[in-house]
């Protein structure tokens, strides 16, 4: 499906929960294209978890990897890649990642958010009192970053398959008229 036109990679953006690793495997099934997930690969680089990670080094250590990685997406080409839920808060992130591809933000309401991930022990920044409490701040905070995207995409009440197709649809009918981001 990919053309001469087609963005080097998709990179998919938005908090815990809104479907970036579920969307980014049906879309790169769709696409024929390679399936990469930030988290998995700091994850395969340390061998440790996240969740270990943020508790034995924190959450800043865990930033610092983040930031390597997404330097890291400039030498891919033609994959869907999904991040982290904080990734694209720091500027150089973003600004690596709009580099490396077009960035697509999943949006989904707390609502959906917290159905998704709210009970969730592998998930640290919610292990806190009230993760619904959690949930809204930290999606207030991090929504200008979101909002940065080059496209945005609603995920509440879609599978997975009925956003990849709409990404994919909007992507390649854009990409079609030369331009590179929509």
């Amino acid at each position: 499906m990919s053309t001469p036109q087609s963005p080097l990679n998709i990179i998919l953006i938005g908090f815990m929960g809104s479907g970036k690793s579920s969307v980014g495997r049906a879309l790169a099934k769709r696409l024929d294209w390679e399936y990469l997930d930030t988290d998995r690969m700091i994850e395969d680089e340390q061998g440790e978890s996240i969740a270990g990670i943020f508790e034995t080094r924190g959450e800043e250590a865990f930033r610092e990897l983040e930031s390597g990685v997404a330097h890291e997406l400039g030498t891919r080409e033609h994959c869907v890649i999904a991040t982290g839920g904080g990734f694209p808060v720091s500027s150089q992130n973003c600004e690596a990642a709009s580099r490396a591809g077009i960035l697509v933000f999943l949006i989904a309401s707390p609502d959906a958010i917290w159905h998704r991930v709210g009970r969730s022990r592998h998930r640290p920044l919610l292990a806190v009192e009230n993760p619904r409490q959690r949930i809204e701040q930290l999606l207030a905070e991090r929504l200008p970053a979101y909002e940065a995207a080059d496209l945005k995409i609603e995920t509440d009440g879609k599978s997975q398959d009925e956003i990849a197709e709409e990404i994919a649809q909007l992507l390649f009918a854009q990409t079609d008229t030369g331009s590179t981001k929509p």
